[in-house]
């Protein structure tokens, strides 16, 4: 085991991503521990932080840990030394807490027991899934893996940004990114029926089309959007009614 770490995550220079990774994953679980302990009123558990009766949000200790991280990790040079991989577990611990929040943010509301709280939970899954691809090797618009002359590699590279950016736009926000790292899904995304509510499917469907968007999308997209909710209230606690 200690033989295929070092070869594959040190020798290849992803310590700092596998770290990075773990350290998200931890406190994410752990943050969402803390505050499902905190909402069923546990009386051995510390609470919120509530200096002069003010409720500090977890997502500005987030954003301490990120500044610390992302800033000392640019001053270590050896990115395979175990201070560069201390680095970049608190940089991913800052990542995790302020992602948790991401729906505080971006409504400058605190909707995170609401509906709306859940894009938080999938913006979290999101960056797991992203931060795996890398992991495993995979690097975004191939960018890296080019062979050929100069307009070929550009023209590869803004051909795959462009169905990344159409799958997008499409409303297939998962097919999109992942399609940064596996161009094929992204190309397939940009083929098919946009989502119903996306821009595309708003400004380019006439009536007939955007229905037949609207029952493909709760024919294929409806009993996979369930299961992650319910995964999603599993992990994280669901909203309130």
């Amino acid at each position: 085991m200690g033989t295929w770490f070092t070869r594959e995550i040190v020798d290849s220079g992803r310590l700092r991503l596998f770290v990075f990774l773990v350290a998200f994953i931890a406190a994410f679980l752990f943050i969402r521990f803390s505050v499902r302990m905190i909402r069923r009123g546990a009386r051995w558990w510390p609470g919120n932080v509530t200096p002069g009766g003010h409720h500090v949000h977890h997502v500005i200790f987030g954003l301490v840990f990120m500044c610390v991280g992302g800033i000392s990790g640019l001053l270590v040079a050896d990115g395979t030394s175990a201070l560069a991989g201390v680095l970049a577990g608190v940089f991913g611990v800052g990542t995790a807490l302020v992602l948790d929040e991401f729906a505080l943010v971006l409504h400058l509301d605190d909707v995170y027991w609401s509906d709306e709280g859940r894009l938080s939970v999938q913006v979290v899954f999101i960056a797991i899934a992203l931060c795996g691809l890398a992991l495993l090797g995979l690097r975004p618009l191939g960018i890296g893996d080019e062979e050929g002359t100069v307009w070929a590699i550009t023209l590869t590279l803004l051909f795959n940004l462009l169905v990344t950016l159409v799958a997008l736009v499409k409303g297939k926000v998962w097919t999109g990114l992942i399609g940064l790292f596996i161009g094929i899904v992204a190309i397939v995304g940009a083929i098919r029926l946009a989502r119903p509510n996306s821009p595309w499917a708003r400004r380019r469907y006439g009536d007939r089309k955007l229905a037949r968007a609207a029952a493909r999308d709760r024919r294929l997209r409806g009993p996979f959007q369930r299961l992650g909710t319910r995964l999603s209230d599993l992990i994280a606690g669901s909203p309130n009614s």
